[in-house]
């Protein structure tokens, strides 16, 4: 059974066609239950800091560039790129959402799941070529066909929420890099460790001990040992100063952040986490053990776009430059060029990078 099947409204003002046979039910279906529902390995992920801060430097970056179409054209040596005027898709593919929302949680698919899902929601009456798009959140879509995290092929079998997808309408994005979730799941581990470790440090108002009764005292039973310990923990809480008698002794616990090195750990997990996400160390907030400069500054912002951001950039313009999307000859891409400004920066001669305007300006 397909999905799809009522008629949407002209994109843009080209003409609407049916997607897919189907029901109009299952339209409704599928826009009443497209969100955030059971990320729950994603939700665990993403409430670590670093994972967030370097999630949230990649998808800003790739999100807010624009889509543009080119074609080629044989200049008698090689082809040149020849810019054409965009699809109407490429300004807005979803046209009840922003293209930065729908670029955005792509790339979040591809940046923990490695794949991320579109589904055709209009097509040209005259082309064929789609019109509008609509996110599935991979989430909820399961590879009837696929065993492993990683696809060798886009799956020939889909279902979203359960319900069989019309596979023509479909369009897959395969990362080059592994999903996150499944790449880093022991750093994941550590670092939630570590931070739970952390929570419990956190949590106690004072250094944390045990209370030992004194030689000579009247022995007591655990239930009464468990009600005191209680007691002393609540008064703790409401104030600093407390008072014993002579059958009973504070003691402290020797261990500490300190002596445990959590400290330590946690910075390592940081260092560690960033380069499982592909982004500088210093954009994340970890220590490089170096100090940060211009020159270096400069270098983590291209970092973040080869190492970090490119893969997804990429994935996202070869996919949707297809055949099935685009046609034969004509390809788009998302368009980094107003991010990274390489022609106003060379590498000067200490291979550190060089504004060469304030060269000019300081030769002239």
């Amino acid at each position: 059974m397909a999905l799809f099947a009522k008629k949407n409204p002209p994109a843009f003002g080209a003409e609407p066609v049916k997607a897919a046979a189907g029901t109009a039910a299952q339209t409704a279906y599928i826009n009443q239950t497209v969100g955030f529902t059971s990320f729950y390995d994603r939700n665990q992920a993403i409430q670590n800091a670093t994972i967030s801060r370097a999630r949230d430097l990649i998808v800003s970056m790739v999100s807010g560039l624009p889509i543009n179409q080119y074609g080629l054209q044989w200049m008698g040596e090689e082809y040149e790129e020849v810019p054409l005027p965009g699809e109407t898709w490429m300004s807005r593919p979803d046209p009840n959402v922003t293209r930065q929302f729908l670029l955005a949680w792509t790339t979040d698919d591809l940046y923990f799941h490695g794949k991320a899902v579109w589904y055709t929601t209009s097509r040209s009456k005259t082309t064929n070529f789609p019109l509008s798009f609509q996110w599935l959140p991979m989430n909820d879509i399961q590879a009837l066909d696929m065993s492993g995290d990683i696809w060798p092929r886009p799956s020939s079998q889909l279902t979203y929420n359960g319900i069989e997808l019309d596979m023509n309408n479909v369009v897959q994005f395969l990362s080059p890099i592994q999903g996150l979730l499944y790449a880093g799941w022991r750093e994941l581990e550590i670092a939630n460790r570590l931070d739970t470790a952390a929570m419990r440090f956190a949590t106690n108002e004072i250094t944390a001990g045990y209370l030992q009764q004194t030689a000579g005292s009247e022995p007591m039973e655990a239930e009464d040992l468990a009600d005191l310990a209680a007691a002393w923990s609540s008064a703790r809480r409401r104030n600093a100063i407390g008072a014993l008698n002579s059958a009973v002794e504070w003691k402290e616990f020797s261990s500490d952040p300190s002596k445990l090195q959590l400290v330590e750990a946690r910075r390592h997990t940081m260092s560690t986490l960033a380069n499982l996400a592909n982004v500088p160390q210093y954009l994340v907030g970890a220590d490089t053990g170096s100090g940060m400069t211009y020159q270096n500054a400069v270098e983590s912002q291209k970092q973040l776009y080869y190492y970090g951001a490119k893969p997804y950039i990429d994935c996202l313009s070869q996919r949707l430059s297809m055949d099935d999307i685009l046609p034969r000859g004509r390809f788009c891409r998302v368009d980094v060029s107003e991010f990274i400004r390489e022609p106003e920066m060379e590498m000067g001669p200490d291979d550190s990078m060089t504004d060469t305007s304030d060269t000019e300006r300081q030769s002239a």
